[in-house]
């Protein structure tokens, strides 16, 4: 075992008698497990084709403490913002019932903390929880290690009218949080559920989150992950989703914080006329790295899948996108569009794209495709040439860009919440405030 991943056996060994579920048999196998395969195989490395252009040398170099509870009241009243849901907050990996609201839900609908779930629920749990095989390394330190999370389980033909929060807050800089989060639709049920993910600023923390979502038939979710931390701090993601017969999930990711963020989602059709829509929108500056790889299996005829990602990319900053589309034998009817669009607002910034379809099916409608290029100079001039200064103007430009993203998300209050981060963002984000 290199000295690198000493750390993390002794982290599993001050934490692992203190996990939720601790005393359960098969869970602490599977921990157990999970943990020996990351010190067995190590951190991904960029010789693994998956982590081509994402190196993880400095994370695997960095120090991490364990975190201690810090007041975040005021973060959280100032995120809620007013607005109406059902509020799960977690700080530095751990439930805080003094800043959660769950509220009142209709019958059939649980949504609890997973720390609070393996006692009525521990049977769904397992089913839903995964494997030490699952993913790469990371996803096996995560399984070890994860604290908490939420638990969201939808009953049969369940309708939330308002939106589930789950807020992950990194309060103890220089520490590692792991969580994992469960949600399972049953049939015609709907939920959108919103993972925020912040931090105080300047903190250079590790947030390792793993998403598991199942859809049974004609069930729909509508899923927003909004990455807002610390410029300093790590973030790693996994979205895995399965889908039934008729079944819904958009997936809408937003990454705007984080030195270092990669997002891996993925959604497979398991039976017929299953959709999906994944809508990715990031934005990097200085010398910050964001990556995102996604993969849609259409095993199965008659799917639908809409995949768009779009990135901007400032100063000396790196974005990675790695898209790919997997019809297989059999899935005659698929339709699957997939396009990723880059702005380099300098000469410095750098694209990689990959979208990429393997289609073994005939009967297909598949197209791809990837851009990358700077603000257009026509509308430069004509913007300019309206009266506005050429800082003003790109700025609009930019936002514009990004807008395109935004709009796909069809909840009002939470389509307004992108667009004021993005504002926030940009250079003359006040002026567009204003406007």
């Amino acid at each position: 075992m290199s000295t690198d991943l000493q750390p993390w056996a002794d982290t599993f060994g001050r934490r692992a008698a203190q996990l939720p579920g601790a005393q359960i048999p098969w869970l602490a196998a599977l921990r157990q497990q999970s943990l020996d395969r990351f010190l067995a195989e190590g951190w991904p490395t960029p010789k693994i084709e998956a982590w081509r252009h994402t190196s993880l040398s400095p994370l695997a170099a960095a120090s991490f403490t364990d975190g201690s509870a810090q007041p975040v009241d005021q973060q959280i009243v100032a995120l809620k913002a007013g607005d109406a849901g059902h509020w799960l907050v977690f700080v530095d990996g751990v439930f805080n019932a003094q800043a959660s609201d769950i509220g009142d839900l209709p019958a059939g609908a649980v949504v609890l903390p997973l720390s609070q779930a393996w006692a009525a629920h521990a049977e769904a749990i397992q089913q839903a929880y995964g494997q030490a095989e699952d993913g790469h390394s990371t996803s096996a330190l995560n399984l070890a290690l994860a604290s908490d999370g939420a638990f969201i389980q939808l009953g049969r033909g369940v309708a939330l009218e308002t939106p589930i929060h789950i807020v992950c807050v990194a309060a103890s800089p220089q520490a590692a949080h792991f969580l994992r989060h469960i949600i399972h639709a049953q049939a015609g049920a709907q939920a959108t559920v919103v993972e925020h993910y912040i931090g105080t600023p300047d903190a250079s923390n590790f947030h390792h989150a793993s998403t598991r979502l199942s859809l049974d038939q004609d069930a729909r979710i509508t899923h927003l992950k909004l990455q807002q931390e610390s410029e300093k701090a790590w973030h790693l993601g996994e979205i895995d989703a399965w889908q039934s017969r008729g079944s819904y999930f958009a997936s809408h990711s937003v990454s705007l914080g984080a030195r270092l963020a990669r997002h891996d989602i993925a959604t497979h059709f398991t039976d017929e006329r299953c959709e999906t829509l994944f809508n990715g929108l990031y934005y990097v500056n200085q010398r910050r790295h964001v990556d995102h790889h996604t993969l849609i299996g259409h095993e199965m005829p008659r799917c639908v899948s809409h995949e768009t990602y779009r990135g901007i990319l400032a100063d000396t900053s790196h974005g990675v996108f790695s898209g790919r589309i997997l019809v297989a034998e059999g899935a005659d009817g698929t339709d699957a569009i997939q396009r990723n669009d880059s702005l380099l607002l300098s000469r410095l910034a750098k694209s990689d794209s990959r979208p990429e379809l393997e289609i073994y099916a005939d009967d297909v409608k598949c197209a791809h495709g990837a851009t990358v290029g700077q603000i257009d100079a026509d509308s430069l001039f004509y913007l300019r040439s309206r009266g506005l200064d050429e800082a003003h103007a790109r700025d609009i430009l930019t936002y514009a860009f990004a807008a395109a993203s935004v709009a796909r998300i069809e909840a009002q209050p939470l389509r307004q919440r992108v667009e004021q981060a993005i504002r926030r963002l940009l250079p003359g984000g006040q002026m567009l405030e204003a406007a």
